[in-house]
């Protein structure tokens, strides 16, 4: 006789599960904020099932818009909705406060965007992705052309060590035509303070550190389900 054993779930599998666990937080009959990310991919496609009891989505990148119009689901312009009841997006990282680092797939100047618009954050992310303390993954910035070389001295000087993500071998450029700064070797243990700072730099666009837009709720996917942590 063998001892059956279920196997471990895959890091998509998590993803899959947080996704699904996502709906539950969609307010039928309204507009939903959507981010960008391949665990948001997986909450699109459960979104997707549920398409007739929502009027819509505002999109933080040209790829979740693509992905959202492909199922059937209409995309409206920011401009044209006053407020979200919720935004639904990942994080590279967040700690116990629900903090967070975004920006590895470069869309962090517009999922910053639609948080501020939304009256609630959702966080979905596997459990991998919480930390004690922000700064071990790359810290994303994007940045005016122009000013990206002064800005890298900047980190350099705290401490960090600053390089300009690449595409095929070229500066990458995201879709509002600017460049991503990735910093590693920080150690943010002021959030709020630290987003605040480096926002007010001459040619930085945005951080992605989000402490003034921070999670209300994350759902993280572990082996034993998915956890809720909610933040007060």
């Amino acid at each position: 006789m063998t001892a059956s054993s279920s196997a471990p779930l895959t890091q998509d599998e998590l993803k899959a599960q947080v996704g699904r666990a996502a709906l539950a937080y969609v307010v039928e009959g309204e507009i939903v904020g959507v981010g960008t990310g391949s665990t948001v991919n997986k909450f699109i496609d459960a979104l997707a099932t549920m398409k007739d009891r929502i009027r819509g989505a505002v999109s933080s990148s040209v790829a979740s818009t693509e992905r959202l119009r492909a199922l059937g689901i209409e995309v409206f312009d920011s401009n044209a909705v006053d407020e979200l009841a919720v935004y639904i997006d990942g994080a590279d990282e967040i700690d116990g406060h629900g903090f967070m680092i975004k920006g590895g797939g470069a869309a962090l100047t517009r999922e910053k965007i639609v948080a501020a618009q939304s009256r609630a954050f959702v966080c979905i992310a596997d459990a991998s992705k919480r930390v004690e303390v922000l700064g071990a993954f790359p810290l994303p910035v994007e940045v005016i052309p122009m000013a990206m070389r002064r800005i890298m001295r900047q980190f350099e000087r705290m401490g960090g060590i600053a390089q300009v993500r690449e595409k095929e071998g070229v500066p990458l450029v995201t879709d509002n035509g600017q460049h991503i700064v990735d910093v590693s070797g920080l150690r943010i243990v002021d959030p709020l303070g630290f987003e605040s700072e480096v926002n007010q730099w001459p040619g930085v666009v945005t951080v992605g550190v989000f402490a003034h837009q921070r999670a209300t709720v994350c759902l993280l996917g572990t082996p034993g389900g998915v956890e809720t942590l909610r933040y007060t």
